[in-house]
């Protein structure tokens, strides 16, 4: 699932490349991916792009008083070239659940298609008026990396709530952006149990998660920039040091990178850096909460 980083790394590079082109033609492929009916989508063509803008792990495409608002969600993606084809696509067929075409001055032309795959869908594209009307945008907690962000605020959002850290860091009406990937390698670099209860950090452990926070987003935002979406999966897969690589060596300390999964998703931890060397059972209530 594209976080926090990779979806600031898309916003940009579609801001350096979408602003002032036109929309020319909007297709909507798949079935379930438009949640809008009001405005129209038509309403976008023939609109000149005026920015685009990242809100958590949304992208906002600004047309002037109009905006074209998507989530890729699990298995999204997004596809961008200048030789698009002209092809109408047909709805229902295929992985592409949208696709985009702009022109900016007489020769350039941009194609942009939302891809995605499995047979569970839940990309989503909103036509809004103002992208706080999109409800996922509306609900949205604070941005890890805005300015406003504090220590006193993280804090404030730890100190009376009961549910694990991991599950935390994950919801975005808590804080914005970061998904089950981030979510590990932060908790692996301030070294604290994916299990460990919110409420029980004290404050130095609030500090080095804070920190945690910054320095792993920060790289990976650094490690995404200026780069073509075709680039962004690599990228992040570089920087990851426990996420997605259960059964190799964690390059701190040597310790074997351990798992724990769920129904529709798992995580991954290194005993030695973040349990005591305790493995933790394979399910939510484990006892090892530190």
């Amino acid at each position: 699932m594209p976080e926090l980083p990779e979806v600031a790394g898309l916003s940009a590079f579609l801001d350096s490349q979408l602003r002032g082109a036109v929309m020319t033609q909007l297709q909507i492929v798949s079935f379930a991916v438009l949640k809008t009916a009001d405005p129209p989508y038509s309403t976008l063509e023939g609109r000149e792009i005026q920015g685009v803008q990242r809100y958590g792990k949304f992208i906002s495409i600004d047309a002037g008083n109009v905006f074209l608002v998507f989530h890729l969600a699990k298995a999204g993606w997004l596809r961008y070239t200048e030789s698009p084809t002209s092809t109408q696509l047909r709805m229902g067929k295929g992985h592409i659940a949208a696709r985009f075409a702009l022109t900016r001055g007489p020769d350039m032309h941009i194609g942009i298609d939302l891809t995605e795959a499995g047979t569970r869908k839940s990309l989503a594209v909103y036509v809004v008026r103002d992208p706080f009307d999109v409800p996922g945008i509306a609900t949205l907690g604070p941005d890890p990396l805005s300015p406003s962000f504090d220590i006193e605020t993280f804090a404030a959002i730890l100190a009376p709530n009961p549910h694990q850290i991991k599950g935390l860091l994950r919801n975005q009406g808590t804080i914005a952006g970061i998904g089950n990937a981030y979510s590990d390698e932060i908790l692996h670099a301030a070294r604290i149990s994916p299990f460990a209860v919110a409420k029980s950090l004290d404050r130095a452990t609030v500090q080095v998660l804070y920190d945690a926070i910054h320095a792993v987003l920060g790289a990976a935002v650094a490690e995404a920039a200026g780069k073509a979406p075709n680039e962004l999966k690599d990228a992040k897969r570089s920087t990851m040091r426990v996420h997605g690589r259960a059964g190799q060596v964690c390059p701190v300390c040597g310790d074997t990178v351990r798992e724990v999964s769920f129904a529709d998703t798992a995580l991954q931890y290194c005993p030695t850096c973040q349990t005591k060397g305790k493995i933790l059972a394979d399910r939510r209530t484990s006892k090892f909460l530190k």
